[in-house]
C-alpha cells in the first residue's frame, strides 16, 4: 500500500495550494519561503531522469529539501522509461521526498527536443510506459503535470482527456493540468471547461494550474474548474505571500519595507544553503520583489549586478 498524503490533504476538505514546480526557480530557499506563507505541497525544479542515471552528484544536489518542506515531490523529465526506472529507485531510497511527478507539461523548446516534457504527452503509449516504469519502482505516491491540450499537428492535438484515458488503470495520485495548451504556453486564455470535465476521468486529485496572479483568479479558477486546488506558479514570484493571500481571500498588500525584509531572508536564506551561486541566483527573485514599486528599474539596475548580500542590503535597506 502507497503511503498518500495527497488524499490526507484533500480529506480536509479545503484547497490544496501547491507551489507548481518551475525550472531554476523552485530551489530549497524559494520553497521555504513559499512553505513559511501558506503552501500546501511544493515541487521540486525540473529534474532530469536522463542526468539520474549518468551523473547524478549534480541532479541530487537540486533535490536535497529540508524537512520543514514537507510534504515535498520531486518532479522528474524525461522520455525513456529506462531512465525514469532508475531514476525513480534513487531519488526514492536517496532523496526520500513525499512524492514523485512525471513531467508532461513544460512547453520548452530545448525540453521538446528530448522527446520530454510537453510533447511527450503527445505519445500515449510512450507516457503510458514512463508512468507505470515510475509506479513499479517507488513506495511514493506518483503525479503527474501535465496541458489541456498538445498539438500534434496542424489538425491534430491530444487532450487531457486522452491523456488521461489511456492511464486510467496506473496508480497515479494526483494531476496538475495546466490550462494552456503546449503552443500557448504560459500566456493566453485558461481552458478551465476541460479542467471541469477531467474531474469526471480522474479519482485523484485534481489541480488546476495556470493564470493564478491573485486571490480573485484563485476563487475564479477553483470554482469554475471545481479542482481540488491549485497549482501556483509565476504568480509567486516576487510574491511568496501569494499563498496566504489565497487561502484568506483577501489582497495581502505589502509596504516596499515589509517586501524589502521578506526579500532580504530570502536572500539570506538562499546564501546559506548555496553560498555565492546563491547569491547570483537571487538575482532574478530580487528583481522579481522589487516589480511594480517606485524606482523599480532603478533597483533592478542594482540587483542584476548584486555579488554579495552586503550589497543587497545597501540597495534594500
Amino acid at each position: 500500500m502507497k503511503k498518500n498524503f495527497w488524499e490526507k490533504l484533500k480529506k480536509k476538505g479545503e484547497p490544496i495550494y501547491a507551489l507548481a514546480p518551475m525550472a531554476g526557480v523552485t530551489d530549497s530557499a524559494f520553497r521555504q519561503v513559499c512553505k513559511e506563507y501558506g503552501a500546501d505541497v511544493l515541487y521540486s525544479e525540473m529534474a532530469s531522469a536522463t542526468a539520474l542515471v549518468y551523473a547524478p552528484k549534480k541532479t541530487l544536489e537540486i533535490v536535497e529539501f529540508a524537512k520543514k518542506e514537507r510534504p515535498y515531490v520531486v518532479q522528474l523529465f524525461g522520455s525513456k522509461p529506462e531512465h525514469f526506472t532508475v531514476a525513480t529507485k534513487i531519488i526514492t531510497e536517496k532523496v526520500k521526498p513525499d512524492g514523485i511527478d512525471i513531467n508532461f507539461g513544460c512547453p520548452v523548446k530545448k525540453v521538446q527536443k528530448q522527446g520530454a516534457g510537453a510533447i511527450l504527452m503527445s505519445n500515449l503509449e510512450l507516457s503510458y510506459d514512463v508512468i507505470k516504469s515510475v509506479v513499479e519502482n517507488t513506495d511514493l505516491p506518483v503525479s503527474v503535470k501535465c496541458r489541456a491540450y498538445v498539438e500534434v499537428s496542424k489538425d491534430k492535438k491530444i487532450s487531457v482527456l486522452d491523456f488521461l484515458g489511456k492511464i486510467k488503470d496506473l496508480d497515479v495520485k494526483a494531476v496538475m493540468i495546466h490550462g494552456r495548451t503546449m503552443a500557448q504556453g504560459r500566456t493566453g486564455e485558461i481552458d478551465w471547461e476541460i479542467i471541469k470535465e477531467a474531474k469526471n476521468y480522474f479519482d485523484g486529485v485534481v489541480l488546476a494550474n495556470g493564470g493564478i496572479t491573485d486571490s480573485e483568479t484563485a476563487k475564479d479558477l477553483l470554482q469554475k474548474t471545481g479542482a481540488d486546488g491549485l497549482g501556483i506558479a509565476r504568480g509567486a514570484l516576487g510574491r511568496p505571500w501569494i499563498f496566504q493571500e489565497v487561502k484568506s481571500g483577501k489582497l495581502k498588500v505589502k509596504s516596499k519595507d515589509e517586501i524589502f525584509k521578506i526579500a532580504l531572508n530570502h536572500s539570506k536564506l538562499a546564501y546559506k544553503l548555496k553560498g555565492d551561486a546563491g547569491i547570483r541566483e537571487m538575482r532574478k527573485h530580487l528583481c522579481w520583489y522589487v516589480a511594480g514599486l517606485p524606482n523599480a528599474a532603478e533597483l533592478r539596475g542594482g540587483l542584476v549586478k548584486v555579488e554579495s548580500l552586503e550589497e543587497i542590503k545597501k540597495i534594500l535597506m
